[in-house]
Protein backbone atom coordinates (compact mmCIF):
# COMPACT_ATOMS: atom_id res chain seq x y z
CA UNK A 1 0.00 0.00 0.00
CA UNK A 2 2.97 2.29 0.74
CA UNK A 3 3.91 1.38 -2.74
CA UNK A 4 0.67 2.81 -4.04
CA UNK A 5 0.57 5.78 -2.62
CA UNK A 6 4.15 6.94 -3.45
CA UNK A 7 3.34 5.91 -6.46
CA UNK A 8 0.45 8.10 -7.03
CA UNK A 9 1.69 11.14 -5.36
CA UNK A 10 4.48 11.27 -7.77
CA UNK A 11 2.13 10.95 -10.20
CA UNK A 12 0.16 13.96 -8.99
CA UNK A 13 3.14 15.97 -9.02
CA UNK A 14 4.06 14.64 -12.76
CA UNK A 15 0.31 15.38 -13.98
CA UNK A 16 0.51 19.36 -12.08
CA UNK A 17 3.64 20.38 -13.57
CA UNK A 18 2.61 18.83 -17.09
CA UNK A 19 -0.56 21.24 -16.42
CA UNK A 20 1.69 23.91 -15.46
CA UNK A 21 3.66 23.81 -18.57
CA UNK A 22 0.99 23.04 -21.06
CA UNK A 23 -0.44 26.37 -19.37
CA UNK A 24 2.54 28.14 -20.18
CA UNK A 25 3.56 27.07 -23.73
CA UNK A 26 -0.85 27.69 -24.52
CA UNK A 27 -0.14 31.35 -23.71
CA UNK A 28 3.56 31.31 -25.36
CA UNK A 29 1.66 30.34 -28.40
CA UNK A 30 -0.56 33.21 -27.88
CA UNK A 31 2.18 35.69 -28.00
CA UNK A 32 3.50 37.14 -31.12
CA UNK A 33 6.86 38.63 -32.57
CA UNK A 34 7.77 41.65 -33.36
CA UNK A 35 11.65 43.02 -35.04
CA UNK A 36 12.53 46.97 -35.22
CA UNK A 37 15.85 48.35 -35.32
CA UNK A 38 16.30 51.59 -34.72
CA UNK A 39 20.07 53.28 -34.19
CA UNK A 40 21.79 51.96 -30.92
CA UNK A 41 19.65 49.25 -28.94
CA UNK A 42 19.61 50.57 -25.70
CA UNK A 43 17.38 53.41 -26.41
CA UNK A 44 14.33 51.41 -28.17
CA UNK A 45 14.71 48.82 -25.98
CA UNK A 46 13.94 50.76 -22.93
CA UNK A 47 10.55 52.75 -24.65
CA UNK A 48 9.25 49.01 -26.04
CA UNK A 49 9.77 47.39 -22.47
CA UNK A 50 7.55 50.01 -20.77
CA UNK A 51 4.63 49.10 -23.21
CA UNK A 52 1.45 47.35 -21.54
CA UNK A 53 0.85 43.80 -23.37
CA UNK A 54 4.87 43.34 -24.38
CA UNK A 55 6.03 40.62 -22.46
CA UNK A 56 10.10 40.69 -23.28
CA UNK A 57 12.11 43.10 -24.89
CA UNK A 58 15.68 41.42 -26.31
CA UNK A 59 18.25 43.58 -27.90
CA UNK A 60 20.57 41.78 -30.73
CA UNK A 61 21.75 41.69 -33.82
CA UNK A 62 19.94 40.87 -37.48
CA UNK A 63 19.66 41.79 -41.17
CA UNK A 64 23.13 40.56 -41.66
CA UNK A 65 24.64 37.32 -43.76
CA UNK A 66 27.60 36.64 -41.19
CA UNK A 67 26.34 34.23 -38.84
CA UNK A 68 26.56 34.17 -35.08
CA UNK A 69 27.91 37.85 -34.68
CA UNK A 70 28.81 39.42 -31.48
CA UNK A 71 29.39 43.24 -30.54
CA UNK A 72 32.93 42.69 -32.06
CA UNK A 73 31.73 42.13 -35.80
CA UNK A 74 28.82 42.05 -36.04
CA UNK A 75 28.37 45.41 -38.63
CA UNK A 76 31.09 43.31 -40.08
CA UNK A 77 28.90 40.87 -41.03
CA UNK A 78 26.25 43.10 -42.01
CA UNK A 79 23.83 42.84 -38.92
CA UNK A 80 22.00 45.76 -37.36
CA UNK A 81 21.27 47.07 -34.11
CA UNK A 82 18.02 45.73 -33.04
CA UNK A 83 15.14 44.36 -30.79
CA UNK A 84 13.20 41.84 -30.53
CA UNK A 85 9.93 41.87 -29.04
CA UNK A 86 7.77 39.32 -27.42
CA UNK A 87 4.26 40.92 -26.89
CA UNK A 88 0.49 39.64 -26.57
CA UNK A 89 -1.84 40.50 -29.33
CA UNK A 90 -4.76 40.96 -27.30
CA UNK A 91 -3.43 43.95 -25.35
CA UNK A 92 -1.49 45.25 -27.62
CA UNK A 93 -1.50 45.07 -31.65
CA UNK A 94 1.37 44.96 -34.19
CA UNK A 95 -0.41 48.47 -35.49
CA UNK A 96 0.24 50.22 -31.97
CA UNK A 97 4.01 48.83 -32.04
CA UNK A 98 5.05 50.43 -35.34
CA UNK A 99 3.35 53.81 -33.78
CA UNK A 100 5.72 53.68 -31.01
CA UNK A 101 8.65 52.88 -33.71
CA UNK A 102 8.27 55.61 -35.66
CA UNK A 103 8.13 58.09 -32.59
CA UNK A 104 11.57 56.71 -31.76
CA UNK A 105 13.72 57.24 -34.56
CA UNK A 106 14.55 59.61 -37.47
CA UNK A 107 13.03 57.87 -40.25
CA UNK A 108 14.72 60.53 -42.55
CA UNK A 109 18.58 58.97 -41.70
CA UNK A 110 19.99 56.38 -44.16
CA UNK A 111 23.42 56.93 -41.99
CA UNK A 112 22.45 55.88 -38.89
CA UNK A 113 20.51 57.04 -35.89
CA UNK A 114 21.35 60.52 -34.22
CA UNK A 115 25.31 60.13 -32.85
CA UNK A 116 25.64 56.73 -33.74
CA UNK A 117 26.88 56.80 -37.34
CA UNK A 118 27.12 53.68 -39.75
CA UNK A 119 25.02 50.84 -41.58
CA UNK A 120 24.86 48.90 -38.71
CA UNK A 121 22.64 51.64 -37.03
CA UNK A 122 20.11 52.34 -39.63
CA UNK A 123 16.16 51.90 -39.38
CA UNK A 124 14.09 49.00 -40.41
CA UNK A 125 11.45 47.05 -39.78
CA UNK A 126 11.50 43.03 -39.71
CA UNK A 127 8.38 41.44 -40.56
CA UNK A 128 7.62 38.04 -39.81
CA UNK A 129 4.52 37.64 -41.75
CA UNK A 130 2.72 38.70 -44.78
CA UNK A 131 -0.03 40.67 -42.46
CA UNK A 132 3.16 42.39 -40.81
CA UNK A 133 4.55 43.70 -44.06
CA UNK A 134 1.02 45.08 -45.34
CA UNK A 135 0.93 46.78 -41.66
CA UNK A 136 4.52 48.37 -41.60
CA UNK A 137 4.27 49.51 -45.73
CA UNK A 138 0.78 50.80 -45.00
CA UNK A 139 2.55 52.65 -42.06
CA UNK A 140 5.46 54.04 -43.93
CA UNK A 141 2.99 55.48 -46.54
CA UNK A 142 0.85 56.71 -44.18
CA UNK A 143 4.15 58.69 -42.71
CA UNK A 144 5.18 59.89 -45.92
CA UNK A 145 2.00 61.33 -46.63
CA UNK A 146 1.87 63.49 -43.20
CA UNK A 147 3.61 66.58 -44.41
CA UNK A 148 6.11 65.73 -40.65
CA UNK A 149 9.15 65.15 -42.62
CA UNK A 150 11.34 67.28 -45.30
CA UNK A 151 12.82 64.19 -46.99
CA UNK A 152 11.59 61.07 -48.36
CA UNK A 153 10.90 58.05 -45.51
CA UNK A 154 13.59 55.62 -46.47
CA UNK A 155 13.30 52.88 -43.20
CA UNK A 156 13.77 49.41 -44.78
CA UNK A 157 10.96 47.34 -44.50
CA UNK A 158 12.74 43.48 -44.35
CA UNK A 159 11.57 40.47 -44.28
CA UNK A 160 12.61 38.53 -41.00
CA UNK A 161 15.66 36.24 -40.72
CA UNK A 162 17.97 35.23 -37.97
CA UNK A 163 17.58 37.25 -34.49
CA UNK A 164 21.22 36.55 -32.85
CA UNK A 165 20.84 37.47 -28.79
CA UNK A 166 23.27 39.99 -27.82
CA UNK A 167 25.63 39.86 -24.59
CA UNK A 168 24.24 39.33 -21.52
CA UNK A 169 25.78 43.28 -20.62
CA UNK A 170 24.08 44.75 -23.62
CA UNK A 171 20.46 43.31 -22.24
CA UNK A 172 18.38 45.87 -20.38
CA UNK A 173 20.89 48.47 -20.54
CA UNK A 174 19.25 50.94 -19.34
CA UNK A 175 18.34 49.42 -15.94
CA UNK A 176 21.70 48.14 -15.23
CA UNK A 177 23.43 51.08 -15.78
CA UNK A 178 20.95 54.12 -15.35
CA UNK A 179 23.66 56.88 -14.97
CA UNK A 180 25.53 56.06 -18.05
CA UNK A 181 22.27 55.48 -20.33
CA UNK A 182 21.39 58.97 -19.34
CA UNK A 183 24.11 60.11 -20.31
CA UNK A 184 24.45 58.45 -23.63
CA UNK A 185 20.87 59.83 -23.74
CA UNK A 186 21.27 63.37 -22.78
CA UNK A 187 23.90 63.65 -25.75
CA UNK A 188 22.59 61.49 -28.83
CA UNK A 189 20.31 64.26 -30.19
CA UNK A 190 17.34 61.60 -29.94
CA UNK A 191 15.46 63.56 -27.30
CA UNK A 192 15.55 66.91 -28.71
CA UNK A 193 14.67 65.74 -32.47
CA UNK A 194 11.84 63.39 -30.95
CA UNK A 195 10.06 66.30 -29.49
CA UNK A 196 10.50 69.21 -31.66
CA UNK A 197 9.41 66.62 -35.07
CA UNK A 198 6.59 65.59 -32.05
CA UNK A 199 5.21 67.94 -29.88
CA UNK A 200 4.80 70.60 -33.24
CA UNK A 201 2.24 72.79 -30.74
CA UNK A 202 5.04 73.04 -28.56
CA UNK A 203 8.70 75.29 -28.48
CA UNK A 204 10.97 72.99 -28.89
CA UNK A 205 13.37 72.59 -26.25
CA UNK A 206 16.70 74.80 -25.75
CA UNK A 207 18.94 71.54 -26.73
CA UNK A 208 21.66 73.28 -24.52
CA UNK A 209 19.03 73.65 -21.51
CA UNK A 210 18.19 69.97 -22.14
CA UNK A 211 21.27 68.48 -21.49
CA UNK A 212 22.63 71.00 -19.28
CA UNK A 213 19.87 69.77 -16.93
CA UNK A 214 20.50 65.79 -17.36
CA UNK A 215 23.96 66.05 -17.21
CA UNK A 216 23.80 68.10 -13.73
CA UNK A 217 21.85 65.58 -12.74
CA UNK A 218 23.56 62.32 -14.08
CA UNK A 219 26.80 64.20 -11.96
CA UNK A 220 25.42 64.33 -9.00
CA UNK A 221 24.46 60.41 -9.17
CA UNK A 222 27.44 59.76 -10.18
CA UNK A 223 29.57 61.19 -7.13
CA UNK A 224 27.73 58.93 -5.01
CA UNK A 225 28.76 55.75 -7.34
CA UNK A 226 32.50 56.91 -7.51
CA UNK A 227 35.25 57.67 -6.03
CA UNK A 228 36.41 62.05 -6.07
CA UNK A 229 39.53 60.88 -8.37
CA UNK A 230 37.26 58.48 -10.60
CA UNK A 231 35.03 61.68 -10.99
CA UNK A 232 37.61 64.42 -11.49
CA UNK A 233 39.21 61.93 -13.76
CA UNK A 234 36.24 60.98 -16.13
CA UNK A 235 33.66 63.97 -15.79
CA UNK A 236 36.41 67.19 -15.39
CA UNK A 237 39.23 65.74 -17.47
CA UNK A 238 41.39 65.12 -14.89
CA UNK A 239 44.53 63.12 -14.56
CA UNK A 240 45.92 60.83 -11.76
CA UNK A 241 49.48 60.57 -10.27
CA UNK A 242 51.95 58.55 -12.00
CA UNK A 243 53.27 55.15 -10.91
CA UNK A 244 50.64 55.57 -7.71
CA UNK A 245 47.29 54.34 -9.60
CA UNK A 246 45.64 51.04 -9.49
CA UNK A 247 46.70 49.66 -13.34
CA UNK A 248 50.28 50.98 -14.12
CA UNK A 249 51.96 47.86 -13.63
CA UNK A 250 49.05 45.45 -13.75
CA UNK A 251 50.35 42.67 -15.16
CA UNK A 252 47.01 40.51 -14.94
CA UNK A 253 45.43 38.60 -18.06
CA UNK A 254 41.81 40.27 -18.74
CA UNK A 255 40.05 43.25 -20.35
CA UNK A 256 39.43 47.20 -19.37
CA UNK A 257 36.27 48.47 -19.58
CA UNK A 258 34.82 52.47 -18.77
CA UNK A 259 34.76 52.76 -14.87
CA UNK A 260 31.02 54.26 -15.72
CA UNK A 261 28.78 52.33 -17.97
CA UNK A 262 30.88 49.33 -18.04
CA UNK A 263 32.04 49.24 -22.25
CA UNK A 264 35.03 47.20 -23.05
CA UNK A 265 37.77 48.98 -24.26
CA UNK A 266 40.90 47.88 -23.85
CA UNK A 267 42.73 44.36 -23.18
CA UNK A 268 45.53 43.03 -21.18
CA UNK A 269 46.91 41.51 -24.56
CA UNK A 270 47.37 45.27 -26.03
CA UNK A 271 49.17 46.84 -22.64
CA UNK A 272 53.11 47.50 -22.56
CA UNK A 273 55.66 48.98 -19.94
CA UNK A 274 55.66 52.40 -21.52
CA UNK A 275 57.81 53.69 -18.36
CA UNK A 276 55.16 56.30 -18.14
CA UNK A 277 53.47 55.40 -15.36
CA UNK A 278 50.03 55.06 -16.46
CA UNK A 279 48.75 51.84 -18.08
CA UNK A 280 49.25 52.03 -21.82
CA UNK A 281 47.57 50.13 -24.72
CA UNK A 282 49.00 50.15 -28.49
CA UNK A 283 45.38 49.40 -29.38
CA UNK A 284 41.81 49.57 -28.14
CA UNK A 285 39.87 46.16 -27.94
CA UNK A 286 36.66 47.96 -29.71
CA UNK A 287 37.20 50.87 -31.41
CA UNK A 288 33.91 51.50 -31.78
CA UNK A 289 33.51 52.88 -28.08
CA UNK A 290 36.43 54.77 -28.15
CA UNK A 291 36.43 58.35 -29.43
CA UNK A 292 39.23 60.87 -30.23
CA UNK A 293 38.96 64.99 -29.89
CA UNK A 294 41.26 67.46 -30.24
CA UNK A 295 42.29 69.28 -27.04
CA UNK A 296 44.72 72.32 -26.41
CA UNK A 297 44.66 72.68 -22.80
CA UNK A 298 47.64 73.38 -20.92
CA UNK A 299 49.31 75.25 -23.92
CA UNK A 300 49.59 72.01 -25.34
CA UNK A 301 48.08 70.29 -28.95
CA UNK A 302 47.18 66.64 -27.63
CA UNK A 303 44.39 64.37 -29.17
CA UNK A 304 42.24 63.18 -25.92
CA UNK A 305 40.57 59.90 -25.57
CA UNK A 306 36.81 59.20 -24.79
CA UNK A 307 34.72 56.54 -24.44
CA UNK A 308 31.67 56.86 -26.83
CA UNK A 309 29.02 55.84 -24.51
CA UNK A 310 29.10 57.21 -20.98
CA UNK A 311 31.42 59.98 -22.93
CA UNK A 312 34.43 59.37 -19.69
CA UNK A 313 37.28 61.05 -20.25
CA UNK A 314 40.45 58.60 -20.53
CA UNK A 315 43.35 59.91 -21.44
CA UNK A 316 45.38 60.51 -24.13
CA UNK A 317 47.00 58.81 -27.57
CA UNK A 318 50.14 59.90 -28.66
CA UNK A 319 52.29 57.99 -31.72
CA UNK A 320 55.28 57.20 -29.99
CA UNK A 321 54.20 53.75 -29.40
CA UNK A 322 55.74 50.42 -30.17
CA UNK A 323 54.68 48.08 -33.21
CA UNK A 324 52.62 47.23 -34.84
CA UNK A 325 50.48 50.54 -34.52
CA UNK A 326 52.66 52.80 -33.70
CA UNK A 327 50.34 54.16 -31.08
CA UNK A 328 50.47 54.49 -27.64
CA UNK A 329 46.83 54.69 -25.29
CA UNK A 330 47.93 56.23 -22.26
CA UNK A 331 44.82 56.56 -19.73
CA UNK A 332 44.07 57.12 -16.29
CA UNK A 333 43.74 54.11 -14.30
CA UNK A 334 40.62 56.00 -12.44
CA UNK A 335 38.43 55.84 -15.35
CA UNK A 336 38.84 52.18 -16.02
CA UNK A 337 37.66 48.38 -14.10
CA UNK A 338 39.44 46.06 -14.62
CA UNK A 339 37.80 42.37 -15.18
CA UNK A 340 40.57 39.36 -14.94
CA UNK A 341 39.88 36.53 -17.37
CA UNK A 342 38.73 34.61 -15.28
CA UNK A 343 35.52 36.60 -14.06
CA UNK A 344 34.49 37.68 -17.69
CA UNK A 345 31.87 34.97 -18.17
CA UNK A 346 30.37 35.73 -14.51
CA UNK A 347 30.71 39.71 -15.13
CA UNK A 348 28.94 38.82 -18.87
CA UNK A 349 31.69 39.77 -20.88
CA UNK A 350 32.44 35.95 -21.63
CA UNK A 351 32.67 36.52 -25.42
CA UNK A 352 36.06 37.76 -24.70
CA UNK A 353 37.07 34.39 -23.15
CA UNK A 354 38.51 33.64 -26.37
CA UNK A 355 41.41 35.47 -26.30
CA UNK A 356 42.66 34.14 -23.49
CA UNK A 357 42.54 30.80 -25.38
CA UNK A 358 45.68 29.66 -26.29
CA UNK A 359 46.01 27.72 -29.53
CA UNK A 360 47.74 23.88 -29.66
Amino acid sequence: MAKIKIVMELFSVALFIFLILSTIVSARQQYATGTFAGGCFWSIEKTFGQLNGVIEVVAGYTGGSGQNPTYEDYAEKGHLEAVQITYDPSKITYSDLLNVFWRQIDPTDAGGQFVDRGKQYRSAVFYHNDEQKSLAEKSKEELGKSGRFDKPIITEIIKASVFYKAEAYQQCYYRKNPIPYEFYRANSGREEYLKKTWNNNEKPPDPAETNSESLKSGKEELKKKLTPLQCEVTQENGTEPAFDNAYWDNKKEGIYVDIVSGEPLFSSIDKYDSGTGWPSFTRPLEPKNIVTKLDTSFFMTRTEVRSAHANSHLGHVFDDGPAPTGLHYCLNSAALRFIPKEDLEKEGYGEYLKLFTKKP
